[in-house]
């Protein structure tokens, strides 16, 4: 399926907002607890097709600062299918050399969660092939926030301040800003996501729900995306 891809013109960083889990289980009258454990499943899906195709980096939005308004029931239950993800996958994916990042104010998860992350992190620290970026307790205006404070704490003056030294402070320093966001789920927002890094990002939106999320679609989307001419404000 992955010959169907331009391997000379693959975004090197896809960024992808896993949105419709809710609705997809409300429709079929479950909660929305199982719609979230499906798309764990399509999850685990995607980031194997983003190694397949050989994508070099993939950042999944997993839980924002935002989603604590959620019920106390939902958040638990998405904690737990968090640690539950850390301990079930990271053994294949460390044998298939992906590198765990977790991204976001870790100091702000429950301990188990932080704990899990943290091991996962570590395991798969030397690991060369794909970057798995999971955003949890992560918003954009805070990692731009915190980046600012981190450069006037080290004294920077204000003239001096550069775009270069703000990206140097945030979670994805050293990698290359996402070439492609895909959103599922039928919005078309950012949700306070990336927002620094996605200032050139192509933007696709699916109206599918994130748990029928299929490799066939996503690819789809990739080649979608190769078929754009991305000019960064020029007229060529």
């Amino acid at each position: 399926m992955t010959s169907q891809l331009n391997k000379d013109n693959l975004p090197e960083h896809i960024a992808i907002i896993m949105d419709g889990n809710g609705r997809w289980a409300k429709a079929k009258n479950r909660p929305r607890l199982f719609g979230h454990n499906a798309g764990m499943k399509t999850m685990k899906k995607i980031v194997r097709a983003s190694s397949d195709a050989g994508i070099k980096i993939i950042t999944m939005y997993a839980f924002s600062t935002e989603n604590w308004k959620r019920s106390p029931e939902e958040v638990d239950g998405l904690m737990n299918i968090a640690v539950e993800y850390f301990h079930k996958e990271v053994g294949e994916l460390h044998q298939n050399n992906v590198k765990i990042n977790v991204i976001g104010d870790l100091d702000g998860l429950g301990k188990k969660v932080r704990e899990a992350a943290v091991k996962a992190m570590a395991t798969t620290a030397e690991n060369t092939g794909l970057v798995l970026n999971i955003a949890l307790n992560y918003g954009g205006r805070a990692e731009i926030l915190q980046a600012v404070k981190l450069l006037i704490a080290q004294g920077i003056a204000p003239e001096a301040l550069t775009e270069a030294q703000i990206s140097e402070h945030l979670y994805t320093k050293n990698q290359p800003d996402p070439d492609l966001l895909i959103r599922t789920g039928g919005e078309s927002r950012l949700s306070n996501f990336m927002l620094w890094q996605m200032a050139y990002s192509e933007f696709i939106f699916t109206d599918i729900y994130w748990p029928d999320f299929e490799v066939a679609s996503y690819y789809q989307m990739i080649e979608n995306y190769q078929r754009r001419n991305r000019r960064y404000g020029s007229t060529e």
